[in-house]
């Protein structure tokens, strides 16, 4: 249980990322973080083929299903709390998936500027809404 709401980036309430697949370090839908997520797991993005390959060849396959924990498998389309780090080395890249503002963490701004992550925003006119709820 949370002490308090989870806020996105842009201030508002954290809306939920995905529940089909359900995503988030919790497996809550959103992309909620914790002491127990080392990779902070606070990026909710709209995965591509191209993001998925790059991320299998950098050693994280988010392909091929494991049941045992908890993963489904991701496919082009479906939407996932990826690491920010990872995220960021994907922008480096130039393979990172576009992502959905009101459902990415405000902790991603420890590791991301809030500038890169609209610049790479699913629906831009998110970012001229000011994480209204």
């Amino acid at each position: 249980m949370q002490a308090q709401e989870s806020k996105n980036v842009l201030g508002g309430t954290l809306q939920s990322c995905s529940s089909d697949p359900e995503t988030g370090f919790y497996r809550t839908g959103r992309c909620e973080t914790g002491p127990q997520d080392l990779g902070r797991h606070v990026v909710c993005a709209e995965m591509t083929q191209e993001f998925l390959q790059y991320t299998k060849r950098q050693g994280n396959d988010l392909i091929t299903p494991r049941p045992e924990m908890n993963f489904p498998g991701l496919e082009p389309g479906d939407r996932w709390c990826l690491c920010a780090t990872r995220w960021l080395e994907a922008v480096e890249a130039g393979v990172a998936p576009p992502v959905v503002l009101a459902s990415t963490n405000e902790v991603a701004l420890e590791e991301v500027d809030l500038e890169i992550l609209k610049a790479h925003a699913l629906n831009p006119s998110e970012a001229d809404d000011l994480g209204a709820s």
